[in-house]
């Protein structure tokens, strides 16, 4: 599961998809839906927040926004909540940890979508970018 921080239109069709699909996971564990997934570290600054549940819906509405832009159908009444929710933080570090790890991805994924994207990469729209490293709950991986 990986719940981008960057904004999912930096993310390629297979990535944009695949963040609808572990999101909307997201959102069915943390409304207790699901067993599975329950202690996954992605979710993490999800379950801190007051409302969980608003907040991933929250995040939700912006990659519905970004396939609709597109073209794709992406069902928004399977997001659970309103669009509106208290702005999350993320650091810079993790931002660009993210940004370094979707690269490597779209470098061997989708070379061409990669070529076309701004280099600095901005944050879904949930999020504050504030000072700081990766995040605690990140599970590093080394980046090819």
């Amino acid at each position: 599961m990986r719940l981008w921080s960057v904004h999912p239109r930096c993310l390629d069709a297979t990535g944009l998809v695949a963040l609808w699909r572990e999101a909307l996971l997201a959102q069915a564990v943390l409304r207790g839906e699901t067993r599975g997934y329950r202690h996954h570290p992605q979710l993490r600054r999800f379950q801190e927040c007051a409302d969980p549940c608003q907040s991933i819906a929250a995040y939700l509405w912006p990659v519905q926004a970004e396939a609709v832009r597109r073209g794709y159908r992406f069902d928004a009444g399977k997001i659970r909540g309103p669009a509106g929710a208290p702005m999350l933080t993320v650091s810079v570090g993790q931002l660009d940890y993210e940004w370094q790890h979707l690269t490597a991805k779209l470098s061997l994924r989708a070379p061409d979508w990669l070529a076309q994207l701004d280099r600095d990469p901005q944050p879904h729209p949930l999020f504050t970018v504030v000072p700081g490293t990766v995040a605690p709950w990140e599970v590093m991986r080394a980046t090819r």
